[in-house]
């Protein structure tokens, strides 16, 4: 049996897995527990009272954090020479389209958002495979297939991000990091929260939002009182 450090008791000790913890609390508390020694990414874990097997209730989104994850995104967008320009002067990393399907095809996947145009779309189909399993690729429901591709690229860059919810039913999202106060944490999973509200599938019943848990990379999960959000 694994032998649980001095340092991850004491930090054990400070949450009581049986209480429920207002939002702002737990915002608080995340902070302190933390033990990585790096800036660490805070995460909520949200589990929906919805069936992912069902189309409507298979949930995916997007949703623009007040105060963005802290991660500087890489974002490559495949698009004809026209759009070049426009999505270079909106900060994309990587801008192009033959030599990166190609490139991609060949194993590359260095980035973290591929945003395309809806006419080279066919072409993207060809590394479906390698975009689909990383979550790469292209999707309208994220905002990530579009004629807009300057504006799509400045909404990442500001703190856009997706999810989806799993074969769960859960919905895990990063909302910022240790060295992120409190308060913008709390902002940042309500206007998540909020957005998972607005999305409620009609065909959903019984208690829609079951649990909610907040934790950073390598801390203990912190469970939150959903009606504190209210």
């Amino acid at each position: 049996m694994a032998k649980v450090s001095k340092k991850r008791q004491a930090v054990n000790a400070k949450v009581d897995a049986t209480k429920l913890y207002s939002l702002r609390e737990a915002s608080a508390l995340v902070k302190e527990v933390n033990t990585a020694k790096f800036d660490a990414s805070v995460d909520l874990h949200i589990r929906l009272g919805v069936d992912p097997r069902k189309a409507d209730q298979a949930l995916r989104g997007t949703v623009s954090l007040p105060h963005g994850t802290g991660k500087v995104k890489r974002v490559l967008v495949l698009c004809t020479p026209d759009k070049e320009d426009e999505a270079k002067a909106a900060g994309a990393d990587y801008v192009g389209l033959d030599e990166y399907i190609t490139k991609i095809s060949q194993g590359w996947t260095d980035v973290d958002v591929v945003i395309a145009m809806p006419s080279v779309m066919a072409k993207v189909g060809q590394i479906g495979r390698i975009l689909g399993p990383r979550g790469l690729m292209p999707n309208p429901k994220t905002g990530t297939v579009t004629l807009n591709v300057g504006a799509a690229v400045e909404e990442v860059k500001a703190g856009k991000i997706s999810f989806r919810v799993d074969k769960y039913g859960i919905i895990h999202s990063p909302i910022g990091r240790v060295s992120f106060s409190s308060d913008k944490l709390a902002e940042n999973a309500i206007e998540l929260i909020s957005t998972l509200e607005k999305m409620k599938p009609s065909t959903a019943k019984g208690t829609y939002m079951k649990s909610i848990s907040m934790a950073s990379t390598m801390s203990p999960g912190i469970s939150v009182d959903t009606k504190s959000i209210k």
